[in-house]
Protein backbone atom coordinates (compact mmCIF):
# COMPACT_ATOMS: atom_id res chain seq x y z
CA UNK A 1 0.00 0.00 0.00
CA UNK A 2 1.42 3.45 -0.78
CA UNK A 3 1.49 5.40 2.24
CA UNK A 4 0.56 8.99 1.44
CA UNK A 5 0.36 12.16 3.80
CA UNK A 6 -3.82 11.35 4.78
CA UNK A 7 -3.21 7.86 5.05
CA UNK A 8 -0.70 8.17 7.66
CA UNK A 9 -2.21 10.95 9.63
CA UNK A 10 -5.74 8.60 9.60
CA UNK A 11 -3.55 5.44 10.84
CA UNK A 12 -2.06 7.09 13.67
CA UNK A 13 -5.33 8.95 14.90
CA UNK A 14 -6.64 5.43 14.87
CA UNK A 15 -3.82 3.93 16.67
CA UNK A 16 -4.06 6.70 19.40
CA UNK A 17 -7.61 7.29 19.84
CA UNK A 18 -8.90 7.58 23.47
CA UNK A 19 -12.51 8.35 24.95
CA UNK A 20 -12.51 10.98 27.25
CA UNK A 21 -13.67 11.18 30.94
CA UNK A 22 -13.67 13.75 33.42
CA UNK A 23 -10.36 14.60 34.84
CA UNK A 24 -9.51 12.60 38.30
CA UNK A 25 -6.15 14.48 39.32
CA UNK A 26 -5.23 18.22 40.15
CA UNK A 27 -2.39 19.97 40.06
CA UNK A 28 -1.35 23.38 42.22
CA UNK A 29 -1.66 25.27 39.57
CA UNK A 30 -4.99 24.56 38.48
CA UNK A 31 -5.55 21.73 35.83
CA UNK A 32 -3.09 18.93 35.41
CA UNK A 33 0.23 20.14 33.40
CA UNK A 34 2.25 18.20 31.32
CA UNK A 35 5.83 19.78 30.65
CA UNK A 36 7.27 18.21 27.05
CA UNK A 37 11.22 18.75 26.51
CA UNK A 38 12.33 18.29 22.93
CA UNK A 39 10.51 19.09 19.93
CA UNK A 40 11.01 16.51 17.15
CA UNK A 41 9.15 13.60 16.56
CA UNK A 42 8.65 12.57 19.40
CA UNK A 43 8.09 15.67 21.95
CA UNK A 44 6.08 17.70 19.31
CA UNK A 45 3.92 14.55 18.59
CA UNK A 46 3.10 14.12 22.09
CA UNK A 47 2.40 17.51 22.61
CA UNK A 48 -0.03 17.60 19.58
CA UNK A 49 -1.63 15.01 20.75
CA UNK A 50 -1.89 15.57 24.54
CA UNK A 51 -3.38 19.26 23.93
CA UNK A 52 -5.64 17.95 21.05
CA UNK A 53 -7.36 15.06 22.47
CA UNK A 54 -7.35 16.54 26.13
CA UNK A 55 -9.35 19.20 24.76
CA UNK A 56 -8.13 22.04 27.13
CA UNK A 57 -7.97 19.66 30.02
CA UNK A 58 -4.75 19.36 30.45
CA UNK A 59 -1.93 22.50 30.56
CA UNK A 60 1.01 21.54 27.63
CA UNK A 61 4.08 23.06 27.84
CA UNK A 62 6.87 22.32 25.02
CA UNK A 63 10.41 23.57 25.85
CA UNK A 64 12.53 23.03 22.44
CA UNK A 65 15.80 25.65 22.49
CA UNK A 66 15.18 26.05 18.28
CA UNK A 67 12.23 28.07 16.52
CA UNK A 68 13.00 26.05 13.49
CA UNK A 69 13.11 22.35 13.47
CA UNK A 70 14.99 20.31 10.84
CA UNK A 71 14.11 17.08 10.94
CA UNK A 72 17.62 14.74 10.42
CA UNK A 73 14.79 12.49 8.20
CA UNK A 74 15.32 13.26 5.23
CA UNK A 75 18.83 15.27 5.46
CA UNK A 76 20.65 13.09 3.72
CA UNK A 77 18.25 14.23 0.53
CA UNK A 78 19.06 17.88 0.82
CA UNK A 79 22.98 16.73 0.97
CA UNK A 80 22.16 14.34 -2.02
CA UNK A 81 20.35 17.58 -4.27
CA UNK A 82 17.17 16.10 -4.27
CA UNK A 83 15.66 18.50 -1.59
CA UNK A 84 16.36 22.13 -0.50
CA UNK A 85 16.97 23.24 3.35
CA UNK A 86 13.10 24.84 3.80
CA UNK A 87 11.75 21.65 2.85
CA UNK A 88 12.94 19.90 6.10
CA UNK A 89 12.76 22.85 7.69
CA UNK A 90 9.22 23.28 10.47
CA UNK A 91 7.78 26.05 12.85
CA UNK A 92 6.04 25.30 15.71
CA UNK A 93 3.67 28.51 15.35
CA UNK A 94 0.08 25.50 14.70
CA UNK A 95 1.28 23.91 17.62
CA UNK A 96 1.04 27.32 20.04
CA UNK A 97 -1.80 28.87 17.73
CA UNK A 98 -4.11 26.23 16.96
CA UNK A 99 -3.63 23.64 19.73
CA UNK A 100 -3.06 26.15 22.40
CA UNK A 101 0.81 24.84 23.56
CA UNK A 102 2.84 26.72 25.33
CA UNK A 103 5.84 26.91 23.19
CA UNK A 104 8.65 27.91 25.38
CA UNK A 105 12.11 28.45 23.37
CA UNK A 106 14.51 27.79 26.09
CA UNK A 107 16.96 25.18 26.97
CA UNK A 108 15.89 22.88 30.11
CA UNK A 109 19.13 22.57 31.86
CA UNK A 110 18.12 20.73 35.09
CA UNK A 111 15.46 18.58 36.85
CA UNK A 112 13.86 18.60 40.15
CA UNK A 113 12.13 14.91 40.46
CA UNK A 114 10.80 15.59 43.94
CA UNK A 115 9.79 19.22 43.36
CA UNK A 116 8.86 18.14 39.67
CA UNK A 117 10.05 21.39 37.98
CA UNK A 118 12.08 21.59 34.94
CA UNK A 119 14.89 24.12 35.14
CA UNK A 120 15.49 26.70 32.25
CA UNK A 121 18.59 28.54 31.13
CA UNK A 122 16.99 31.65 30.79
CA UNK A 123 16.20 31.36 34.65
CA UNK A 124 12.84 29.95 36.76
CA UNK A 125 11.56 27.24 36.54
CA UNK A 126 8.07 25.22 35.13
CA UNK A 127 6.25 22.96 36.97
CA UNK A 128 4.95 19.96 36.07
CA UNK A 129 2.54 16.42 36.84
CA UNK A 130 3.92 15.05 34.29
CA UNK A 131 7.14 15.04 32.39
CA UNK A 132 8.17 13.51 29.07
CA UNK A 133 11.98 13.80 27.77
CA UNK A 134 12.60 13.21 24.22
CA UNK A 135 15.77 15.03 23.75
CA UNK A 136 16.83 13.10 20.99
CA UNK A 137 21.06 12.15 20.74
CA UNK A 138 24.46 13.82 22.31
CA UNK A 139 27.49 11.80 21.42
CA UNK A 140 29.77 10.14 23.45
CA UNK A 141 33.25 12.16 25.11
CA UNK A 142 36.50 10.53 23.55
CA UNK A 143 34.52 7.94 20.97
CA UNK A 144 36.80 8.71 18.41
CA UNK A 145 40.12 9.50 19.29
CA UNK A 146 40.71 13.17 18.71
CA UNK A 147 37.26 14.12 17.57
CA UNK A 148 35.14 16.40 20.11
CA UNK A 149 32.30 18.78 19.73
CA UNK A 150 35.15 21.26 18.92
CA UNK A 151 35.94 20.11 16.09
CA UNK A 152 32.49 19.58 14.66
CA UNK A 153 33.56 22.69 12.12
CA UNK A 154 36.33 21.11 10.87
CA UNK A 155 35.09 17.63 10.62
CA UNK A 156 31.13 17.96 10.84
CA UNK A 157 28.86 15.10 12.08
CA UNK A 158 25.73 16.28 10.38
CA UNK A 159 23.67 14.20 12.56
CA UNK A 160 21.83 16.76 14.02
CA UNK A 161 20.20 18.42 10.90
CA UNK A 162 20.55 22.41 9.96
CA UNK A 163 23.87 23.61 9.98
CA UNK A 164 25.42 20.60 10.52
CA UNK A 165 23.92 19.48 7.00
CA UNK A 166 24.72 23.27 5.51
CA UNK A 167 28.17 22.91 6.51
CA UNK A 168 28.78 19.35 5.20
CA UNK A 169 27.29 19.63 1.95
CA UNK A 170 29.25 22.62 1.37
CA UNK A 171 32.29 21.29 2.15
CA UNK A 172 31.61 18.07 -0.28
CA UNK A 173 30.80 20.98 -2.76
CA UNK A 174 34.30 22.34 -1.75
CA UNK A 175 36.41 19.29 -2.73
CA UNK A 176 39.39 18.98 -5.01
CA UNK A 177 38.48 16.92 -8.49
CA UNK A 178 39.51 13.58 -7.31
CA UNK A 179 39.57 14.21 -3.83
CA UNK A 180 38.53 12.04 -0.48
CA UNK A 181 35.51 11.63 1.10
CA UNK A 182 36.37 9.48 4.43
CA UNK A 183 33.17 9.04 7.07
CA UNK A 184 33.69 7.39 10.18
CA UNK A 185 30.63 5.51 11.12
CA UNK A 186 29.25 5.08 14.53
CA UNK A 187 29.16 1.67 16.67
CA UNK A 188 25.82 0.60 17.81
CA UNK A 189 23.29 1.62 18.82
CA UNK A 190 22.38 4.84 17.14
CA UNK A 191 20.23 7.16 15.41
CA UNK A 192 18.89 5.79 12.30
CA UNK A 193 20.50 2.47 11.09
CA UNK A 194 20.52 2.95 7.59
CA UNK A 195 21.24 7.03 7.90
CA UNK A 196 24.70 6.60 7.40
CA UNK A 197 24.79 4.04 4.63
CA UNK A 198 21.70 6.29 3.03
CA UNK A 199 24.36 9.21 3.54
CA UNK A 200 26.77 7.54 1.67
CA UNK A 201 24.53 6.94 -0.74
CA UNK A 202 23.54 10.74 -1.45
CA UNK A 203 27.54 11.87 -1.18
CA UNK A 204 28.01 9.26 -4.45
CA UNK A 205 24.93 10.61 -6.21
CA UNK A 206 25.89 13.87 -5.85
CA UNK A 207 29.76 13.36 -6.63
CA UNK A 208 29.31 11.08 -9.68
CA UNK A 209 27.38 14.36 -11.18
CA UNK A 210 30.28 16.88 -9.91
CA UNK A 211 33.07 15.19 -9.09
CA UNK A 212 33.19 11.17 -10.71
CA UNK A 213 36.69 10.50 -10.04
CA UNK A 214 36.27 10.95 -5.87
CA UNK A 215 36.92 8.27 -3.75
CA UNK A 216 34.38 7.26 -1.03
CA UNK A 217 35.87 5.61 2.31
CA UNK A 218 33.67 4.75 5.19
CA UNK A 219 35.73 3.21 8.54
CA UNK A 220 33.10 0.92 10.36
CA UNK A 221 33.56 -0.67 13.81
CA UNK A 222 30.18 -2.33 12.68
CA UNK A 223 30.72 -5.88 11.29
CA UNK A 224 27.09 -5.59 9.43
CA UNK A 225 24.61 -2.67 9.08
CA UNK A 226 21.15 -2.39 8.27
CA UNK A 227 20.24 -3.28 4.99
CA UNK A 228 23.78 -3.88 3.65
CA UNK A 229 22.60 -6.06 0.81
CA UNK A 230 20.64 -3.64 -0.35
CA UNK A 231 22.57 -1.15 -0.45
CA UNK A 232 25.74 -2.61 -1.91
CA UNK A 233 23.84 -3.60 -4.34
CA UNK A 234 22.98 -0.30 -5.20
CA UNK A 235 26.30 1.00 -4.75
CA UNK A 236 27.66 -1.22 -7.47
CA UNK A 237 24.99 -0.78 -9.73
CA UNK A 238 25.02 3.27 -9.30
CA UNK A 239 28.79 3.91 -7.99
CA UNK A 240 30.83 1.05 -9.22
CA UNK A 241 34.42 1.84 -7.99
CA UNK A 242 33.88 4.91 -5.84
CA UNK A 243 32.74 3.25 -2.74
CA UNK A 244 35.45 0.84 -0.15
CA UNK A 245 33.70 0.20 2.81
CA UNK A 246 36.83 -0.79 6.08
CA UNK A 247 35.07 -2.90 8.73
CA UNK A 248 36.41 -4.01 12.29
CA UNK A 249 38.71 -6.94 10.48
CA UNK A 250 40.33 -4.22 8.71
CA UNK A 251 41.02 -1.25 11.00
CA UNK A 252 37.22 0.21 10.75
CA UNK A 253 36.97 -0.12 15.01
CA UNK A 254 40.20 1.22 15.49
CA UNK A 255 40.20 4.82 14.09
CA UNK A 256 41.56 7.77 14.92
CA UNK A 257 41.72 11.93 13.25
CA UNK A 258 43.19 14.82 13.35
CA UNK A 259 41.09 17.78 12.89
CA UNK A 260 43.93 20.25 12.08
CA UNK A 261 45.62 17.53 9.48
CA UNK A 262 42.48 16.76 8.31
CA UNK A 263 43.82 13.05 8.17
CA UNK A 264 41.77 9.64 9.38
CA UNK A 265 44.10 6.96 11.20
CA UNK A 266 42.99 3.35 10.40
CA UNK A 267 44.64 0.95 12.49
CA UNK A 268 48.24 2.72 11.28
CA UNK A 269 47.11 3.57 8.04
CA UNK A 270 47.27 7.00 7.70
CA UNK A 271 44.51 8.65 5.20
CA UNK A 272 44.75 12.25 4.00
CA UNK A 273 41.01 13.40 3.05
CA UNK A 274 39.57 16.60 2.01
CA UNK A 275 35.78 15.95 3.65
CA UNK A 276 36.19 13.81 6.86
CA UNK A 277 32.43 13.07 8.14
CA UNK A 278 32.78 11.79 12.04
CA UNK A 279 29.48 10.27 13.05
CA UNK A 280 29.87 9.20 16.80
CA UNK A 281 28.65 6.56 19.39
CA UNK A 282 26.00 8.14 20.72
CA UNK A 283 23.92 8.69 23.80
CA UNK A 284 20.47 9.88 25.17
CA UNK A 285 20.48 13.68 25.08
CA UNK A 286 22.02 15.02 27.58
CA UNK A 287 18.54 16.17 29.99
CA UNK A 288 18.27 12.38 30.94
CA UNK A 289 21.61 12.34 32.56
CA UNK A 290 20.77 15.66 34.54
CA UNK A 291 17.50 13.94 35.53
CA UNK A 292 19.36 11.13 36.93
CA UNK A 293 16.83 8.65 34.85
CA UNK A 294 20.04 6.91 32.50
CA UNK A 295 21.28 3.11 33.23
CA UNK A 296 24.32 3.18 30.73
CA UNK A 297 24.40 5.40 28.03
CA UNK A 298 20.56 5.06 27.80
CA UNK A 299 17.18 5.66 29.52
CA UNK A 300 15.19 2.60 30.41
CA UNK A 301 11.33 2.77 29.74
CA UNK A 302 8.36 0.41 30.18
CA UNK A 303 6.65 -0.23 26.84
CA UNK A 304 3.73 -0.43 27.84
CA UNK A 305 3.63 3.43 29.04
CA UNK A 306 7.38 5.02 27.63
CA UNK A 307 7.15 5.42 31.86
CA UNK A 308 10.84 5.85 32.92
CA UNK A 309 11.80 3.17 34.98
CA UNK A 310 13.62 5.03 37.18
CA UNK A 311 10.71 7.62 37.84
CA UNK A 312 7.01 6.97 36.93
CA UNK A 313 6.31 10.51 36.66
CA UNK A 314 8.51 10.76 33.48
CA UNK A 315 8.52 9.40 29.95
CA UNK A 316 11.04 9.28 27.61
CA UNK A 317 10.61 8.78 24.25
CA UNK A 318 12.69 8.49 20.84
CA UNK A 319 16.32 8.06 20.63
CA UNK A 320 16.72 8.45 24.29
CA UNK A 321 15.38 5.45 25.40
CA UNK A 322 16.34 1.95 25.97
CA UNK A 323 12.58 -0.31 25.32
CA UNK A 324 13.87 -3.42 23.19
CA UNK A 325 13.59 -4.02 19.61
CA UNK A 326 12.68 -0.89 18.21
CA UNK A 327 15.36 1.07 16.18
CA UNK A 328 16.04 4.56 17.24
CA UNK A 329 14.16 6.76 14.20
CA UNK A 330 11.60 9.55 13.85
CA UNK A 331 8.79 7.19 12.54
CA UNK A 332 9.59 5.10 16.02
CA UNK A 333 9.57 8.33 18.01
CA UNK A 334 6.53 9.39 16.63
CA UNK A 335 4.74 6.44 17.16
CA UNK A 336 6.26 5.68 21.09
CA UNK A 337 4.80 8.92 21.44
CA UNK A 338 1.42 8.29 20.92
CA UNK A 339 1.39 5.81 23.26
CA UNK A 340 2.67 7.76 25.54
CA UNK A 341 0.69 10.72 24.84
CA UNK A 342 -2.55 8.29 25.69
CA UNK A 343 -0.94 6.74 28.97
CA UNK A 344 -0.35 10.35 30.34
CA UNK A 345 -3.82 11.62 29.14
CA UNK A 346 -5.01 8.36 31.34
CA UNK A 347 -3.55 9.17 34.36
CA UNK A 348 -4.25 13.32 34.45
CA UNK A 349 -7.58 12.92 32.77
CA UNK A 350 -9.49 9.28 33.56
CA UNK A 351 -9.42 8.37 29.96
CA UNK A 352 -9.66 5.05 28.91
CA UNK A 353 -6.31 3.78 27.73
CA UNK A 354 -5.48 0.83 25.35
CA UNK A 355 -2.48 -1.60 24.89
CA UNK A 356 0.43 -0.22 23.57
CA UNK A 357 1.33 -0.98 19.53
CA UNK A 358 3.86 0.27 17.55
CA UNK A 359 5.07 0.30 14.31
CA UNK A 360 8.27 1.59 12.37
CA UNK A 361 9.50 1.74 8.71
CA UNK A 362 12.77 3.47 7.74
CA UNK A 363 13.12 4.31 4.23
CA UNK A 364 16.54 4.92 2.24
CA UNK A 365 17.00 6.56 -1.12
CA UNK A 366 20.18 5.24 -2.78
CA UNK A 367 19.89 6.71 -6.02
CA UNK A 368 17.42 8.72 -8.28
CA UNK A 369 13.65 6.86 -7.70
CA UNK A 370 15.72 3.89 -5.90
CA UNK A 371 14.46 3.66 -3.14
CA UNK A 372 14.15 0.91 -0.43
CA UNK A 373 12.72 -0.11 3.07
CA UNK A 374 12.72 -2.04 6.49
CA UNK A 375 10.39 -1.90 9.23
CA UNK A 376 8.25 -4.15 11.53
CA UNK A 377 5.57 -3.67 14.64
CA UNK A 378 5.98 -4.55 17.73
CA UNK A 379 3.83 -4.86 20.91
CA UNK A 380 4.68 -4.13 24.60
CA UNK A 381 5.76 -7.08 27.23
CA UNK A 382 6.50 -6.20 30.82
CA UNK A 383 10.58 -6.73 29.37
CA UNK A 384 10.47 -4.71 26.69
CA UNK A 385 8.87 -3.73 23.24
CA UNK A 386 9.05 -6.81 21.49
CA UNK A 387 9.25 -7.23 17.24
CA UNK A 388 5.96 -9.14 15.98
CA UNK A 389 6.51 -9.23 12.73
CA UNK A 390 8.67 -7.19 9.43
CA UNK A 391 9.62 -6.67 6.30
CA UNK A 392 12.08 -5.23 3.86
CA UNK A 393 12.85 -4.69 0.11
CA UNK A 394 14.31 -7.49 -1.63
CA UNK A 395 17.88 -7.12 -3.77
CA UNK A 396 16.72 -7.57 -7.55
CA UNK A 397 13.13 -5.51 -7.25
CA UNK A 398 12.22 -3.94 -10.52
CA UNK A 399 12.94 -0.07 -10.75
CA UNK A 400 9.39 0.61 -10.94
CA UNK A 401 8.95 -0.90 -7.05
CA UNK A 402 12.01 0.97 -6.25
CA UNK A 403 10.12 4.35 -7.52
CA UNK A 404 7.29 3.51 -5.78
CA UNK A 405 9.18 2.86 -2.22
CA UNK A 406 10.87 7.01 -2.96
CA UNK A 407 7.36 8.37 -3.50
CA UNK A 408 5.66 6.66 -0.75
CA UNK A 409 8.32 7.77 1.64
CA UNK A 410 7.33 11.26 0.52
CA UNK A 411 4.19 10.85 1.32
CA UNK A 412 5.30 9.42 4.90
CA UNK A 413 7.48 12.85 5.09
CA UNK A 414 4.68 14.78 4.81
CA UNK A 415 2.24 12.67 6.68
CA UNK A 416 4.57 12.82 10.05
CA UNK A 417 5.37 16.16 9.54
CA UNK A 418 1.60 17.15 9.73
CA UNK A 419 1.20 14.88 12.56
CA UNK A 420 4.45 16.13 14.25
CA UNK A 421 3.41 20.42 14.08
CA UNK A 422 -0.15 20.10 12.72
Amino acid sequence: MTLNRRAFIGASVAAGATLSAPMVMGASHGKPRVVVVGGGAGGATAARYIAKDSKGEIDVVLIEPTRTYYTCFFSNLYIGGFRDLSSIAHSYGTLASEYGINVVHDWAIGIDRDAKTVSLAGGGSVPYDRLILSPGIDFVDGAVPGWSTLAQNKMPHAYKAGSQSELLKAQIEAMPQGGTYVMVAPPNPYRCPPGPYERISMVAHKLKAENPTAKIIIADPKEKFSKQGLFEEGWNTHYAGMIERIGPDFGGANVEVNPDEMTVNLDGEVIKADVVNVIPAMKAGRICELADITEGNWAPVSGHTMQSRVDENIHVLGDATSQGDMPKSGFSANSQAKVAAMAVRGALTGSRVFPAKFSNTCWSLIDTDDGVKVGATYEATDEKIAKVDGFISQTGEDAAMRKTTYEESVGWYEGITADMFG
